[in-house]
């Protein structure tokens, strides 16, 4: 594997929100799992000061309306998990591209979690006239992330792991 791969976050609209690089590490279809390393220091609104050398495995199905990424610090310890609930991407030629639906769990190291950015998805439902389709799907993945975060199944079984 090890192939080297582009990852669009976009918008309702297709705009791209953020883009970046990692590694496919592994591709057992529905899911990928790729692994980056952050090049610099960032700071984020709901996740902090995110220094470089962050390792981020990041793991998308192509078939559910969600994903997670896993941060462990350059030393290597579990920083958090950060799951972003969006349309199902699609993986071409080297590229993932996923629609971003603002929804978004931050999950700490002692699996204690908290849904963010609530009045964001209710804006852009507004705004882009989410169909009753996005809004059903959106909720079924919330309560299934929710599920694997409390049950501890996987991605949130193997902190330690790549």
């Amino acid at each position: 594997m090890n192939e080297t791969v582009t990852v669009n976050s976009r918008k309702f609209d297709g705009s791209i929100r953020r883009s970046w690089t990692c590694r496919l590490v592994e591709q057992k279809a529905p899911l990928l799992v790729f692994e980056g390393v952050f090049d610099f220091d960032v700071s984020h609104e709901d996740l902090g000061f995110i220094r470089r050398g962050t390792l981020s495995y990041e793991y998308y199905w192509l078939d559910r309306w969600y994903n997670v990424f896993r941060f462990h610090e350059p030393e290597g310890h579990l920083r958090n998990y950060y799951c972003n609930i969006n349309m199902p991407p699609v993986f071409e030629n080297g590229v993932l591209d996923y629609v971003d639906l603002d929804l978004d769990v931050l999950v700490r190291p002692d699996f204690s979690y908290k849904i963010l950015d609530r009045e964001d998805f209710e804006k852009n439902a507004k705004s882009f006239d989410y169909s009753d389709e996005i809004r059903i799907n959106v909720n079924a993945a919330m309560s299934d992330v929710i599920r694997l975060i409390e049950k501890r199944q996987f991605p949130f079984s193997s902190p330690a792991g790549g």
